[in-house]
């Protein structure tokens, strides 16, 4: 969205300004004043924004396929077993806010150091990061519970190195005075953010303003548990505020860092601008979610998920060589039988491409274990006749190839690439062809807040209120714009299959491409498990159900939402969550691991102490069954059980 230029100054400039640890004791020892170098305060911005990264590499490694799990929304490609109970430290993403928060108290620093007219010219440069931190503050509270905060970070400028833990509920008033003060001062300063200098909004304020209103929302749903009074008290301030909240798509907090491939020891830069160069662990959408959006003609489930590998060519590759197709595939395809006895592909049937290329996977217990042949196109290493049945090879009858039916999490949507022959990507092909249908670099947006999100939680606020007009009108613009915002995104991020993307539609003759088209969600808002009806519990549920899937990319959103919220419910007559007898309720996670407090960390008083006050144990390897799913985090406590709904 914006040049990159001022990026590289940044990253320069970052790189020596907050390395700073035991050496700042001594940094004006033998230092001639006129060389220390200072931090220039919209370049200290940059870098803010550069570091923000509430879900990076480790969060879809390590986490998501848990995440997805405990909340009832997704399976890792392994499918459901007693091992989605078993969590893993996560390369400490809890400290993803320090990162952000080391960049501001910097800024802040600078500003002590500047006079009155200075101050006045960067204030919304400090307050935009600040909005950026208390965002990634939220993350950390979600699954860590208390964290240090006010005092951290502070250790260069003369604070301590042992900073006590905030509690969550001090945090979010503290959290919700910064954000009321960032708003004054978008709404109120003359002065400006340069355009160059902001990849978030181009310097504009205005929009600075209902994007820090609207983060007080995201706090607002997290207390509901615990002090629901308060909770619609800042809702409703929000929804009044004179700055607005996001509430169109442009709006949306939706941008790229640049767009520059470097070359050379610039891992760091290209990190940035591709969101991370590796791949992820499977994440798999479900057979419940997939068909329910599917059903339901949601056009989201395209720019969530993958098409599966089976195109029009593989499935008459599968004919020629007198194989079975799954038979969830096989009643949308139409077909007719040769003279030699074949099947011939005509067209596709049922709702039509690129409908039929989604499919969830078996949410059937231990299925991967099976060896009867019932999963066999989900697990094919566990059937004993796959390389006959269910693989195609080519001429000479070897370089078998197995077609995955379901879709997986789009990888597209979560990071970009930067293209060389090893990464380039290739449509499904028959075992003698090839076809390469993307080599073009891909910088990577991502979308942290949007107006959809928004609109949902105000509509769950009205409907808490009992007013069900109110909360029609935001649930009906929340689903129109979280549908928009993902064909924007996918459209940004040059997903295969849109239209815009080189080449995606030279392979199969049959293939369609995923944009938006003109009346579907029209179309999806008629159906009845999408259409604002029903009893006021029946909505109420509607309401959380479209905020799990329009968090459906974000596995820390999803899990937040459905504990929460209790859905979806073991109960439901709309989306409801598969029974596992083996993981009751009872014991699926509530809060993540914290890791073991070690004797030598300076720290280790001030954790003991606020683990102690929060009542949770210090969980580390072995001891996740005893303690996850019975000690609930501060937000967490008086909220519903797992898929057990809300009571009202």
């Amino acid at each position: 969205m914006k040049a990159y230029k001022y990026l590289l100054a940044t990253l320069a400039f970052g790189s020596a300004t907050l390395l700073t640890g035991c050496r700042d004791d001594f940094s004006e020892i033998n230092t001639d004043p006129s060389a220390v170098v200072k931090g220039d305060i919209p370049y200290l911005f940059a870098e803010a924004v550069n570091q923000f990264d509430p879900q990076g590499y480790l969060v879809y490694f390590y986490n998501a396929p848990m995440q997805y799990a405990w909340a009832g929304m997704g399976l890792s490609s392994g499918g459901a077993s007693e091992g989605i109970l078993t969590p893993t430290i996560d390369g400490d993403q809890s400290r993803k806010y320090m990162d952000v928060l080391r960049v501001l108290r910097a800024m802040e620093h600078e500003m002590e150091l500047q006079d009155e007219e200075d101050r006045s010219l960067n204030e919304p440069y400090v307050e935009a990061a600040k909005v950026m931190s208390i965002y990634l503050g939220i993350f950390a509270t979600d699954m860590y519970g208390s964290l240090p905060y006010k005092e951290a970070a502070q250790a260069a400028y003369g604070g301590t190195l042992t900073p006590v833990y905030d509690r969550v509920e001090d945090l979010y008033d503290f959290w919700l005075s910064e954000l009321d003060q960032a708003v004054e001062v978008f709404s109120t300063t003359s002065a400006t953010i340069k355009a160059n200098e902001d990849v978030v909004y181009s310097g504009d304020r205005k929009k600075w303003a209902k994007f820090a209103n609207s983060l007080k929302l995201k706090i607002a749903v997290r207390m509901l548990a615990q002090n629901e009074s308060k909770a619609k008290q800042v809702a409703a301030e929000v929804a009044s505020s004179p700055a607005g909240y996001l509430n169109a798509l442009d709006e949306d907090v939706r941008f790229n860092k640049g767009k520059v491939r470097l070359t050379g020891d610039e891992g760091y830069v290209n990190d940035r601008i591709y969101h991370w160069s590796n791949g992820f662990s499977g994440c798999v959408g479900t057979e419940t979610v997939i068909n329910f959006m599917v059903n339901n003609q949601d056009p989201r489930v395209r720019f969530i998920f993958t098409k599966n590998e089976w195109n029009s060519k593989v499935v008459q590759g599968y004919y020629d060589a007198g194989l079975e197709i799954p038979e969830f595939i096989e009643k949308n395809v139409v077909s007719t039988v040769g003279a030699d006895g074949k099947k011939k592909f005509v067209k596709w049937g049922g709702l039509g491409e690129p409908w039929v290329r989604y499919y969830g996977l078996t949410e059937a217990w231990m299925a991967k274990d099976d060896n009867t042949g019932k999963y066999r196109w989900f697990f094919p290493s566990s059937y004993t006749n796959a390389d006959k049945e269910l693989y195609l090879h080519n001429k000479e009858g070897n370089n078998p190839k197995f077609y995955t039916p379901y879709s997986t999490l789009n990888q597209m949507m979560i990071i970009g690439r930067n293209y060389n022959a090893a990464q380039q990507v290739e449509a499904a092909t028959l075992p003698d062809d090839t076809y390469t249908f993307t080599t073009n670099d891909r910088p990577w947006y991502g979308m942290y807040m949007s107006a959809a999100e928004v609109n949902l939680y105000l509509a769950e606020f009205a409907m808490l209120d009992g007013k069900e007009g109110d909360a029609k009108k935001y649930y009906d613009k929340a689903l129109d714009l979280s549908v928009r915002s993902y064909d924007a995104l996918a459209r940004e991020n040059q997903v295969a299959y849109y239209s815009i993307v080189q080449g995606c539609f030279g392979y199969d003759p049959n293939e369609k491409p995923i944009d938006l088209k003109e009346g579907e969600i029209e179309a999806m808002l008629s159906n009845d498990q999408y259409a604002f009806t029903g009893t006021a519990a029946e909505k109420l549920e509607k309401i959380y159900v479209q905020e799990l899937l329009h968090f459906m990319l974000y596995p820390n959103e999803v899990y937040v939402t459905a504990r929460r919220s209790g859905y979806p419910s073991y109960q439901s007559n709309l989306l409801k969550r598969a029974t596992y007898a083996e993981i009751p309720a009872a014991k699926i996670p509530r809060r993540f691991p914290t890791g073991a407090v070690l004797d030598d960390d300076i720290s280790a008083d001030v954790k003991r102490s606020a683990y102690a006050e929060q009542g949770l144990t210090s969980t580390s390897s072995g001891m996740y069954d005893q303690v996850l799913a019975t000690e609930r985090l501060w937000a967490d406590k008086n909220a519903p059980e797992w898929g057990a709904g809300r009571s009202k």
